[in-house]
């Protein structure tokens, strides 16, 4: 038994085949051509570029003859996160293209979203099940938020419990990006310029500091992003120390909102999941401070691979239903 798992966000096109022990068979996940220079795309021209992607992208998947009668389920994202009202104009294009094979394959259609995608391909990818609840980071280009889990037959019973005010992470990674000269998105190469920084001597120097708001667990980025900018126009610092400064503003930033969250809940099993989670700085900095025996929280982090954006999530969830139905 296999499933084929689909996923249409704001910055990849992907698909994802597993088979019954949540074993990868194939997948493709190509992220969206975005001119130089700019922020993102817009949702007509997303979806239009997902469209075109669907021929080229499903042949490359390499599905065999017996990959294809084996599927028993179609699984795909149709909405951003789990709650009333959540939509964007991009599932849509995953949705259809699920909807028309699953029909096709005379297979049952399993409709989940974007924000439990990313959740599932954490949990499934770190090594380990999760004690439910726990607490969830979605840390990513469209959505910044901290989230209490409690897994469920089809997904996750979720409960907001802090996240942005204004800006999401990825956003104010990309507007420093891309007023540095670097590509959209951002995150990978901005890791890597705050990388070089510290490898040519920066333990000897400082990097400026972005100050961030933080209160309970709301945070907002609007006001580091507007200062780094104006780092940026003041040249009074390399590239790799802005590069820092807001790798450093982001953990500074996560790190006092789990604290609240944490004490909130009683909770210290915390998983991070997020385009931006994949940053190696915030990693090795909130393990630093949050699994310290003076907070105690366990944290697990997706491969690198599986925090951007996958339908490798979406696919788990998919199966997982189907294992409950036996």
């Amino acid at each position: 038994m296999k499933v084929l798992g689909i996923d249409t966000s704001h910055y990849r096109t992907s698909v994802c085949l597993v088979d019954d022990g949540y074993k990868i068979v194939a997948e493709q996940n190509p992220i969206l051509p975005v001119k130089e220079g700019k922020l993102g795309l817009q949702q007509s021209q997303a979806v239009f570029e997902h469209l075109k992607q669907w021929p080229a992208l499903l042949n490359k998947l390499g599905l065999s003859q017996e990959d294809k009668r084996q599927i028993r389920a179609v699984g795909v994202s149709t909405a951003p996160r789990p709650v009333e009202d959540s939509y964007m104009p991009v599932f849509k294009a995953g949705e259809v293209l699920a909807e028309t094979i699953a029909y096709f394959l005379s297979v049952p259609l399993f409709k989940t979203t974007h924000q439990e995608g990313h959740i599932a391909a954490g949990e499934f990818s770190v090594g380990t099940r999760l004690p439910s609840p726990f607490i969830a980071v979605h840390f990513s280009g469209g959505t910044s938020e901290i989230l209490h889990c409690e897994r469920m037959e089809r997904g996750y019973k979720i409960k907001r419990a802090g996240g942005t005010l204004d800006l999401h992470a990825g956003q104010f990674v990309d507007r420093v990006g891309v007023k540095l000269g670097l590509p959209f998105p951002s995150g990978p190469h901005l890791e890597k310029l705050a990388s070089e920084w510290e490898r040519t001597g920066a333990n000897n120097r400082d990097f400026p500091v972005i100050p961030s708001y933080v209160k309970d667990g709301a945070f907002s980025f609007s006001g580091p992003a507007t200062a780094a900018l104006r780092l940026i126009e003041e040249n009074r610092y390399e590239p790799g120390q802005i590069a820092r400064a807001v790798e450093h503003t982001l953990f500074k930033t996560l790190e006092k909102a789990l604290r609240h969250v944490i004490t909130m809940f009683d909770c210290r099993h915390i998983l991070i999941v997020g385009g931006v989670a994949a940053n190696s700085y915030l990693r090795k900095k909130l393990k630093e401070k949050l699994e310290h025996r003076a907070v105690g929280a366990q944290l697990y982090f997706a491969p690198p691979k599986y925090s951007t954006d996958n339908a490798f999530g979406v696919a788990c969830l998919t199966l997982q239903y189907l294992h409950s139905k036996r």
